[in-house]
């Protein structure tokens, strides 16, 4: 009677002990048996990587997500990479990682606003997050441009480059020759704008330097280009229905706008503008209030 009672005693202070302890027993057995199944993928970005931080989201070497914020930038850190497969993880103490993965994964206004800050090149068109109970997640991200597409543009872009022949070391003058032989050599794309009536890749840099057709997004994607040519920082920016240039010149970010500059007109006249060319966020704010209304929250280099 007395053996069955001591076992008794001893399982009930095991169960006991196994329960106070049962966090670390979770975290061994995790770090041990599971966390090592998730293999975090080998990062190797390719030569459209940007190593630049902004105040929305900021580059990481951590795979292994440890808050929402940290979420975020490593989401911006594999797209910037040009990676179209990726697998990271999350932190077993982040104990909201999922239900903070799943939200982003279907805001698409959070995923547009990483995008901002990419290039081009590194840009998609759609971003796919699977993940499971473990902790594992993988993001699949379709590219907003073709292999042949890029190609075809930077041999484009040689050919333009060439052409406006920028020998100057003033910032200004490169960003205004480009900024003109966008305008004068591409027409927006009203009748996509208008009717949906799509003829040209319009929304990109192809339709605006190659078919010579574009919305805003072409207009944007074409000087971003250049822009990072020329290794001048920059970004896109973005209101409900807008898109633009964020330049940094001369110690400040600067609004460039191509598509306002390039107005349509009702006799079908080309124009040429500078109305929202490298201008401050006072001068924009007096230009327009409807389109270049933007989320300063995630824009905060115009903060400053």
């Amino acid at each position: 009677m007395k053996r069955v009672l001591s076992f008794c005693l001893v399982i009930l202070l095991l169960g006991g002990l196994i329960y106070f302890f049962r966090e670390d027993i979770n975290s061994f057995l995790y770090q041990k048996y599971i966390l090592d199944e998730i293999k975090i993928s080998d990062f190797n970005p390719n030569e459209y990587y940007r190593k630049k931080d902004y105040e929305f989201v900021q580059i990481t070497n951590d795979f292994e997500a440890k808050d929402k914020k940290h979420l975020l930038n490593i989401y911006y850190t594999i797209i910037n990479s040009g990676a179209e497969n990726f697998t990271f993880r999350c932190d077993i103490e982040y104990k909201e990682c999922l239900d903070d993965v799943a939200e982003i994964s279907k805001d698409q206004s959070v995923l547009s606003y990483i995008n901002s800050f990419i290039h081009p090149f590194n840009g998609f068109s759609s971003v796919e997050t699977l993940y499971d109970n473990l902790g594992k997640v993988e993001l699949i991200v379709s590219k907003a441009y073709t292999d042949e597409e890029i190609s075809i543009i930077k041999n484009k872009m040689q050919t333009i480059i060439n052409t406006i022949n920028n020998t100057s070391n003033n910032e200004k003058i490169i960003i205004k020759n480009v900024h003109d032989y966008i305008i004068n050599n591409t027409k927006y794309d009203k009748e996509r704008s208008d009717n949906n009536i799509i003829k040209y890749k319009s929304d990109l840099a192809y339709g605006a330097l190659i078919e010579g057709y574009a919305l805003c997004g072409g207009y944007t994607d074409s000087m971003a280009l250049f822009l990072d040519y020329y290794n001048i920082p920059n970004f896109k920016i973005s209101s409900d229905n807008h898109i633009w240039n964020a330049v940094y010149l001369n110690g400040e970010w600067r609004h460039l706008d191509l598509t306002w500059d390039d107005p349509v007109t009702t006799s079908g006249r080309d124009l040429l503008e500078y109305n929202f060319f490298l201008i401050d966020d006072n001068e924009l704010k007096t230009q327009d209030l409807t389109e270049h209304t933007y989320d300063i929250d995630i824009y905060k280099e115009f903060a400053k």
